[in-house]
């Protein structure tokens, strides 16, 4: 019989805390067991095994950062919206590393997988950020790559403790999402 209170959310958000304390690569169902104070066998009447795990925590991740995204946008557009998604994202990298880097890469297993929705809510916010910019519709999908591919390397660089030239990352930054409008701002009007 399981544990009363313990299902699979408890046990996948006691293994997205440890993923964010510890890293995701350090994640393992003993150290999940451990934290929620039973014995690993006992996790799997929630969940299938670490992979099984991993994929909920991506779930997870993937949810908050895309409601994350949508409430910092709310009632802005353009270069305000652009600004606040970005500012958004690297909070949450910074405060998940673990639950964010679940998410890189994560695939829906198939129909009905709530991953699919769940990453579709961080697209949906930058396509509303780009939106605001009146891009061509052939220029959309190469702005939605460049969007994702600069505020996820930016931020998990910083994560990862990867910028050690003493200037203010904060700056950086800053001249990143300035450099990214100035940017789309040109290409809708070309």
């Amino acid at each position: 019989m399981p544990r009363a209170g313990l299902d699979a959310a408890t046990v996948t958000e006691a293994a997205a805390d440890l993923a964010d304390e510890l890293g995701l690569g350090q994640l393992s169902m003993s150290l999940v067991a451990e934290r929620l104070g039973v014995k690993t066998p006992s996790l799997y009447k929630h969940v299938d095994g670490l992979a099984s795990l991993t994929h909920r925590i991506a779930v997870l991740g993937a949810t908050e950062v895309g409601d994350r995204l949508r409430d910092a946008m709310q009632g802005v557009s353009g270069g305000d919206a652009l600004a606040a998604a970005a500012q958004a994202l690297r909070r949450f990298v910074k405060e998940h590393p673990g639950r964010y880097a679940a998410t890189t890469g994560a695939r829906p297993a198939g129909p009905g997988d709530p991953l699919a929705p769940a990453l579709g809510r961080t697209l949906t916010s930058l396509e509303a950020v780009l939106r605001g910019y009146g891009l061509d519709d052939a220029d959309r999908i190469h702005a939605l790559r460049m969007l994702r591919s600069v505020l996820h390397g930016f931020a998990t660089l910083e994560a990862a403790d990867g910028f050690q030239i003493d200037t203010d990352v904060d700056a950086s930054f800053l001249w990143l999402i300035d450099f990214v409008d100035g940017g789309l701002r040109a290409r809708a009007s070309s």
